[in-house]
Formats: C-alpha cells, structure tokens, sequence
C-alpha cells in the first residue's frame, strides 16, 4: 500500500516568500525536482503521508512517533507569515508504535503529556514544512499526516524500525507515500555551514551512486567518518525510507542534485514496481554480527582482558585471569580503555600516570570504570555486551610544548591545563584532524573558557585493538 518513497531536502530558502529572485534561481534545479515530486503524488494521491525529518524531537535511544490530533506549523522564523495544518493519522501512528514495540524496538507515541516536555513549542519543523511546502492544495489538503522524527539508534535498529512502518501500513491497508526529508553534505564549499570540507562531496557522490544503482546494503558501509565530515543530516532518514521498502522491488529516480549555497541537495523518487524481492533485513544484521564476530578473534591481549573484565563485572562473575600480558606485569603506566557501541561512544576513562602496581591491574582497574562509572552514560547493561567494542591505550609519560605547531593530532593526545582544570583528548581519534580541533576539544572536556590561556602537554600511546 505504500504508492511512492521520495528523498527531498528542506532548506527554507527554497520556499517562495523566502528565497529571493537570485536565490530561486540558484536552486531552479531542486525547485524543479520537488515539482517533480508534486507531480507523482498528485497522479496517485496517498491518504497518508509519512515524514522522516532529522529536526523535530529527536532521541538518541528511541524513536518518537507524533500523536498530536492536528499537525501544524509555519516558517515565520525564515520570514513567511503561512501556516499549515494537516489532520494528523493517529490510527496508522499508534499501529506503528505496536508493530514496533511487538518486534522489542524502544518507540513511543509522543503524546500531548510527553509534547509538553519535550516539544514544548508544539510545532511542525522545516524538515517537514519544507517538503510540503511544494505540495498543491488540491491533493495535499486532503491528506493524512504522521511525523517521525529520525533517532540515533544504530542504522540497522533504524532499518528494522522502518519494516515496522511498512507492517503498519500493510495491516491498516492505508494507501501511504513516505517522505525521507533530508539535506546531505553542508561542507561543499567555503563559507558552507559546517565549513569546507573535500568529503563532503565525496559522501554525497557515494550516496547518489549507491541509491541510483539500489545497493541498500553498502548504506551500511558507508565509513562513519565520511559520514562525520559530511556534516550531513539526511542519512538516518534515507535508512528509515529504505526499511519502509524493504521486501519490495522499486526504481530509483535522481530528479536532481545541486549544492548551491554549499549543502547537497538531493531529490530523488522511490516508485515501486509490485514486484516482492527477499528481505534484506536479515543480511543486515548478520553482517553486523559477524563483522563483531571476526573483531573478537582478532583481539589484542590488552583488548580482551578488558573486554573480559567488563563482561565478568557487569555479570556478577569472577574475574577473568590475564592471557598473554605477561610483558606488563612488570611495567607501571597510564592507561585508557575505550568502549564503543554501533560506532558510538559508550563509555571512556582512564588515567594519566600509573596508580596501580601494573599496566594490568591498570587495564582492569579502567574497564570497570568505563564500563560503570562514566558520568556521560548509564552504567553498561549484560544485554549490551555482544554489542561492544573496545581498545586499549597505554600512556608514554606527557612532556610540555609551547605551541600548537608542536602538537599533531595523529601522533600525539594532548592535555590543556589551566588551574585546577585539566583536560586530556587522546590522539588519532576519528574525525579530528588539527591541533586546533584537538585542543578546543579537550578544553571543552575541561570546562576551560574558548579563549583562555592554557598549559600544553603532549603524549604518546601504543593503542591496542
């Protein structure tokens, strides 16, 4: 029952009324390519209409349904004194919430108790405004909406929550097209909102290229640190798009691709074909599992121990003994240990100099606290565990530097000092290039004011994975 996926950005400066002449005709190609998508909607009008937009209430461990009675808005802070209102399709709205729920996936009806808290100002955002906006009266009026806004759980729980979309549908025989509301790379060229960045069009041409050609499952390899750098904030909402078509046969489309004002716009359609292909969601996840599979075996000693400390700790089991580190029983350091879940943080801490008898007892001494004591997160659950990743870092001593010239983030950590506050920021962390990134980063872990004076120190460590 879903009748049409499409792909389409929402920047404000592509709505009559706030783009001026110049502007518009900047974006005449993706103003184009959403009257394109106007045009297949209307010759096959949808009941429902459901949007992914990545700026309504976005949770990073759960996925919020909208379950207001009427759905509103306006882009008066872009300048456009308009409002628009949509009946919103509570029945398909909580059949999503079931069907999700039922598969264990953490969604919630956003209801007007919850709204309160957490949506306070009760409005549609531009992600959802945007795309509508190109939409004509005479279909669009008439139709239902449901509103999703993206979460940062891991792309396959998105994947998986998207077949959910498409169970919902299918039970309430509700004729759907589904919007995946999205800008791509914001790094295109300098003076871009997120500044210049050459992979920010490298990531773009990748996606282009993979949708066009429907290879869903390479979404998944998309290196994160591209991804990162691209500064983008369509991704999640494509990955939701492709679970709703999951099982299913479409044609891919790419009506238009242009980055004006140095964020990727891409407007693509999904039309399905009746045809049923095999689900892809099994593949999806099992190359997940073994991919952490083939990481296990591949362990470093100092990676396992902690991996098997935190396992033993968060179970309520006896330690396990320490296999193959018998070169650091007699050697005293500082030691970090990093845990890291779908590619997100879970949990960081460690110390700067020796406070135990040895980098081993140092080692586990940092696992549990990783594992339970980093203020940043909820002590680690034993459901967790099959799903996380570790490495290992041990401190070569700290010497002081007087510059940043003397600092690369590749090679070296660093620790800012000012006072009492001290920041550390290990080296060769994905995404961090200079030393300025390095530095304004570690000062913001110290609470260290963005202009202040501080004390320099570089470090090296021997990381193990």
């Amino acid at each position: 029952m879903i009748t049409l996926g499409a792909l389409t950005p929402h920047p404000p400066i592509i709505v009559s009324g706030i783009g001026k002449g110049p502007d518009l005709a900047e974006a005449a190609e993706t103003i184009k390519g959403m009257q394109e998508i106007n045009r297949l909607l209307a010759a096959d009008p949808p009941e429902t209409l459901i949007v992914f937009t990545p700026h309504g209430t976005v949770f990073s461990d759960a996925v919020v349904v909208y379950g207001d009675e009427t759905l509103s808005g306006d882009l008066s802070g872009f300048g456009l004194q308009r409002i628009w209102e949509w009946k919103n399709d509570r029945e398909l709205a909580a059949e999503i919430v079931v069907q999700a729920q039922a598969l264990g996936l953490p969604v919630l009806e956003l209801d007007q108790n919850l709204a309160k808290k957490y949506r306070p100002q009760g409005a549609l955002d531009h992600g959802v405004l945007v795309p509508l906006s190109f939409f004509t009266p005479e279909w669009a009026e008439k139709v239902r909406l449901v509103v999703i806004p993206l979460s940062y759980l891991p792309l396959e729980e998105l994947y998986r929550f998207g077949t959910t979309v498409q169970a919902a549908i299918n039970k309430l025989g509700r004729k759907t097209a589904i919007i995946a509301s999205g800008d791509l790379s914001h790094c295109l060229k300098p003076g871009a909102p997120a500044g210049y960045d050459a992979r920010g069009a490298e990531f773009d041409q990748k996606l282009i290229d993979l949708l066009k050609d429907v290879k869903v499952k390479k979404l998944f390899q998309i290196d994160p640190v591209l991804l990162e750098k691209a500064a983008e904030c369509g991704f999640r909402s494509i990955i939701m798009l492709m679970g709703a078509l999951d099982g299913t046969e479409f044609q891919v489309t790419i009506h238009s691709y242009q980055g004006p004002f140095g964020v990727g716009y891409g407007v693509a359609s999904f039309k399905l074909t009746g045809v049923n292909r095999k689900s892809l969601l099994e593949d999806i996840f099992e190359e997940r599992h073994k991919g952490l599979e083939e990481r296990r075996k591949e362990e470093s000693p100092p990676v396992s121990y902690a991996r098997k400390t935190v396992e033993a700790y968060v179970k309520g089991e006896a330690m396990a003994e320490p296999v193959g580190l018998e070169s650091f029983m007699n050697e005293k350091a500082g030691t970090f240990v990093s845990i890291k879940k779908h590619g997100q943080l879970r949990g960081c801490i460690g110390t700067t100099e020796p406070t135990q008898k040895n980098v081993v007892e140092e080692i586990k001494q940092n696992a549990v606290s990783a594992s339970t004591r980093d203020p940043r997160f909820d002590p680690i659950s034993a459901e967790e565990l099959p799903d996380l990743v570790y490495s290992v870092d041990i401190l070569k001593p700290a010497e002081p530097v007087a510059e940043l010239a003397d600092l690369d983030p590749e090679r070296y950590g660093v620790i800012v000092s000012q006072g009492y506050r001290r920041g550390l920021l290990l080296p060769n962390l994905e995404g961090i290039e200079t030393a300025e990134e390095q530095v304004a980063i570690a000062m913001r872990k110290a609470g260290i004011p963005e202009q202040a004076e501080v004390e320099l120190e570089r470090f090296e460590v021997v990381r193990y994975t």
